[in-house]
């Protein structure tokens, strides 16, 4: 009975493995599926209109569905178009993306400054009303932007900033520096109250501690944050086109973009390249912030 009953056992033993190995490959093999099928839905439109943005008209019009491209046909007229100034018969969109960099990067580093503080002593100083500042920061965000367009036109114009990029950059840091200080808040307190309070012992005052043991630990979220504000003041549309419309010269790329979509007598091709040259610069500084968003938590803990 003995003898019959450890070969049962054995066999049921390696029918599990054999199930639990079917199992494991199944779902390794669907996990592949599901991240090709969602790398094709999210790669194939840029690949879409880069091949069209890299295309003569002719080629697109004799064959509109093709999904490649010969070496004779391939050509950067378009971006030549696009990007060279209204005067040489271009679109202007190099000025356009100095001045979408302008704001861009202006936005960032304002709400950065203000935040950073904000957030800290959100997080670590006792204040009335502390509880519920969250609160108030977030219900910032219920009213659509339309309903303060209209009043921020009105006292743009009559202060003089309509029409400028420092207005635009005054509504892109007022618009992001709620949801910053919200991002950088939870962050901040993750980083262990035990650090912070032997820096306090070491001297340090809370602006020290602040500077060098709370900032190295926060990059992560620091340049999440900003990336965040960042793609916000470039791809921005309503306010930019309220304050700037009359202004050619001070047009971001997304007002630039509009136009070129609007307009019967611009090629698609024209078009698709001005879309690429939106992209492009989230893309590149996306990619080049990776390793500070992966690695920065570890960074900053070996430099506190």
């Amino acid at each position: 009975m003995t003898a019959t009953t450890v070969p049962t056992t054995t066999a049921n033993r390696r029918r599990t493995f054999s199930r639990a190995r079917a199992s494991t490959s199944a779902l390794t093999a669907l996990r592949w599926v599901l991240i090709a099928l969602f790398l094709f839905a999210v790669l194939f439109p840029f690949y879409y209109m880069f091949l069209l943005s890299v295309k003569p008209i002719e080629s697109l019009l004799r064959n509109p569905g093709s999904l490649g491209i010969s070496f004779q046909d391939f050509t950067l007229d378009t971006y030549a178009t696009v990007l060279a100034p209204t005067s040489e018969g271009g679109q202007g969109f190099l000025q356009l993306l100095q001045n979408s960099a302008i704001v861009a990067i202006s936005s960032v580093v304002i709400a950065l400054v203000v935040a950073i503080p904000g957030a800290y002593a959100v997080a670590r100083l006792p204040f009335f009303g502390r509880r519920q500042v969250n609160t108030l920061f977030l219900a910032s965000y219920l009213f659509p932007a339309i309903v303060v367009a209209i009043p921020l036109f009105v006292l743009f114009t009559r202060i003089g900033l309509r029409g400028s990029l420092v207005g635009l950059i005054l509504v892109y840091t007022a618009q992001t520096v709620p949801v910053a200080i919200y991002m950088l808040r939870n962050y901040f307190e993750t980083v262990p109250v035990a650090i912070e309070e032997a820096g306090l012992m070491d001297g340090l005052s809370r602006l020290g501690i602040l500077r060098r043991i709370t900032l190295p630990l926060s990059l992560p979220s620091i340049v999440a944050t900003g990336l965040f504000v960042f793609m916000i003041a470039w791809n921005e549309f309503l306010f930019a086109l309220l304050f700037l419309i009359d202004k050619r010269d001070q047009w971001t790329v997304s007002l630039g973009l509009s136009q070129l979509s609007g307009s019967i007598e611009v090629p698609t091709t024209v078009l698709m390249a001005g879309s690429v040259v939106l992209t492009l610069p989230i893309i590149v500084l996306f990619f080049s912030t990776e390793r500070l968003l992966t690695g920065g938590l570890t960074a900053g803990a070996e430099k506190g």
